[in-house]
């Protein structure tokens, strides 16, 4: 809790909003990074806990302000001040030569064109007054649009202050980066849930959610490009404008050019057009502008666009081949997903031969049948897709493809259940849901058992070492060395793995266990509300529910999971393998009630410890309202120093931060944890 008084915490508060949006700044919008992400969260939560002691010193530009915790009923209309108008379309050079004739017919000023990369998103407005972040609205029909202040507040590259204190309103794409549409595209998918078409229609849809939370964990992003009214901004060309809006903190794209002719345009297009498949976010185009803003108004616009600009559309890649076969894999959870087996074929950028059809309603949608030749592109220049059927093609004798009634893997009967669009098998034994749930049992966010990778452990349930997660505590170094080259150390370190991960803390057990809606944030907020595998698997609907953030879906989900006979005896089979089934994190009382010396402060340790492991120690020191980190800066307070420290303890040390043995820590932590339980 923060000791300082209300006129020094309003200073502090200044002086942490200016740092931590300096380092957003360079963050997200020069993606040159100035500090650590722990850095940056020590100085974000000590802004929290300031603005949580004095709340009247929260402003709603603050960082902390940028996720509301209200849901919206639904999205007010918005009418913009100045329309926000389409552009025309080139589809080949032949337009643009036309295009520039035009130009050069209604102005005698010289011409400069601007070339942008055209953004595959969704256009939005946002407003600014003396600097601030006031308010957000999507382009709608170009006159009306839809009020998002909430939801776009969420993007961090949008800030919400300026480093002028101008008023004006800005205009720009908001998008979602290919890695983050593949990302969300999988996880949908794995839950059984429709898959957006393209990074497109995964941002709009993004905009639009009535609870800006949402949004927020979509990590979308924008390109500013536009000024509504530019009085304020002292430019006279739109070359001027972009640099102007960066110097301000606004995020712009650096990839624009300036050329006096049509024909170096082109050579530009030509050459965005090889490059596109290696940029982070799609493009679809390249928008030309005439550069200088008194050349544009002589031009003049039409009823619903800019004389002076136009957008050049890249020509779709779409091929043609065959679908030889379509396979059904079995994930985890049990979505069983079809794929597309085809003839290779070579098409942006990269060899393609299977494209996968998502679920049963989308193959029957398309009607794709075995031999049917189909049209093929990558939605969102990243995933192979069936676009549709060349009927023209298909053979008189082809029949509709029959839909498994089975699961291909265990034979169990598949269900169709009404509010997904995934077919699903139900069965706990099902080999392939073992062999997938085993490998993220594994995994760094679930038990962390290091060395077993996908092949290791596919190996192992292979050849009948393992026939469920229970089984690898029962694995011997014997039983390891018949895996393809795995010899004695390897073993050994295996199993010294294996046994480090039964001591740990409750939700990595649960997260790893794989319950359907269960991520690693909704496990650890079960262990920490129920405390022990026991709680969890006796708490009821209503108590589930009642959990910050949780929904019915979660809650039947855990229910439904915890009550088949199967899944209560494999935690008794783990329980008895000695694997933990405690929560060993920080309760959230504790934290926010117990002062100690250890309260706000920020922690490094480095050696080999012998009274406690460092995870024992970590959360120890976290229960206690401090937090550990891996690097040593000059924001750390204490190192810890265990046998054999290394650099960690070279830098403390030139750093002048103070430095205890593990003596000393052990001492102050168990007087720390009699004070908090007298």
């Amino acid at each position: 809790m923060t000791k300082l008084t209300l006129l020094e915490s309003q200073a502090r508060v200044d002086a942490l909003r200016e740092q931590l949006n300096k380092h957003s700044y360079a963050y997200y919008v020069l993606d040159a990074p100035t500090i650590s992400d722990q850095e940056y969260d020590k100085l974000y939560h000590e802004l929290e806990e300031i603005e949580r002691v004095y709340p009247e010193l929260v402003v709603p530009e603050s960082p902390t302000q940028r996720v509301g915790g209200k849901i919206l009923p639904g999205f007010e209309k918005v009418e913009h001040d100045v329309p926000m108008l389409s552009l025309g379309n080139a589809f080949n050079r032949e337009d643009l030569e036309e295009f520039d004739q035009r130009i050069r017919k209604l102005t005698d000023q010289p011409i400069r064109y601007v070339c942008e990369l055209k953004i595959d998103g969704l256009a939005v407005s946002i407003k600014y007054e003396k600097g601030r972040y006031v308010a957000a609205a999507t382009r709608g029909d170009g006159s009306v649009g839809e009020n998002v202040t909430q939801n776009l507040r969420t993007v961090k590259a949008i800030p919400l202050r300026l480093q002028e204190d101008l008023s004006f309103e800005v205009r720009g794409e908001c998008y979602m980066p290919k890695q983050s549409f593949a990302q969300l595209n999988e996880e949908r998918d794995e839950k059984g849930l429709d898959i957006f078409a393209n990074p497109r229609n995964a941002a709009a849809g993004s905009i639009r959610q009535l609870d800006s939370k949402v949004t927020a964990s979509r990590n979308l992003n924008i390109f500013l490009y536009s000024a509504a009214n530019l009085e304020q901004l002292n430019v006279s060309s739109q070359s001027e404008l972009l640099k102007k809006l960066a110097s301000i903190g606004l995020r712009t794209n650096p990839l624009f050019r300036v050329y006096d002719s049509i024909s170096q345009v082109w050579e530009f297009i030509e050459e965005m057009q090889t490059k596109r498949q290696d940029l982070p976010y799609e493009i679809d185009g390249i928008v030309i502008k005439v550069d200088g803003f008194a050349s544009q108004k002589d031009i003049g616009y039409t009823i619903r666009a800019p004389r002076w600009a136009i957008a050049y559309k890249f020509p779709a890649e779409i091929k043609e081949t065959v679908v030889r076969d379509i396979e059904w894999t079995v994930g985890r959870t049990g979505v069983v997903t079809p794929t597309a087996v085809m003839d290779p074929v070579s098409i942006a950028g990269s060899t393609v031969q299977r494209a996968s059809l998502h679920n049963v309603d989308l193959v029957k949608e398309k009607d794709v049948r075995i031999g049917d030749t189909v049209f093929i592109h990558k939605a969102g220049d990243i995933i192979p897709e069936i676009i549709s059927v060349n009927l023209e093609m298909r053979k008189a004798d082809s029949t509709a493809y029959s839909i498994p009634e089975t699961c291909p893997a265990c034979g169990s009967q598949l269900v169709h259940l009404e509010e997904e669009v995934a077919l699903r098998c139900l069965n706990p034994k099902c080999p392939a849901q073992i062999k997938e749930g085993l490998s993220h049992f594994v995994s760094r966010n679930a038990m962390n058992i290091s060395g077993l990778g996908v092949r290791v452990v596919s190996q192992m349930f292979e050849k009948g070492l393992v026939k469920d997660v229970a089984g690898l505590y029962s694995l011997t170094v014997d039983d390891l060395l018949k895996l393809d080259k795995v010899k004695d150390k390897s073993a050994h370190n295996f199993l010294e793995a294996i046994d480090k991960s039964r001591d740990n803390s409750l939700e990595r057990l649960i997260f790893g266990l794989g319950i359907q809606h269960v991520g690693a944030k909704a496990a650890k907020m079960l262990a920490e509300t129920f405390e022990t595998m026991a709680g969890v698997m006796q708490a009821t609907y209503e108590e589930i529910v009642a959990i910050e953030g949780f929904g019915q879906a979660i809650a039947n989900s855990v229910i439904l999971y915890f009550s088949l006979p199967e899944v209560k005896e494999l935690i008794e089979e783990l329980a008895k393998q000695g694997v933990n089934m405690r929560y060993k994190g920080p309760r959230k009382a504790a934290v926010a009630t117990t002062e100690s010396i250890w309260q706000g402060k920020t922690v490094v340790l480095t050696g080999k410890l012998y009274t406690y492991t460092r995870p024992e120690a970590t959360e120890m020191i976290e229960r206690l309202g401090g937090k550990v980190t891996g690097s040593v800066s000059k924001n750390t307070d204490w190192l810890i120093a265990g046998e054999a420290a290394g650099s960690k303890l070279k830098k403390a040390q030139s750093l002048n931060i103070p430095v205890w043995t593990e003596a000393e820590m052990v001492a102050h932590l168990e007087r720390s944890e009699i004070s908090e339980n007298q």
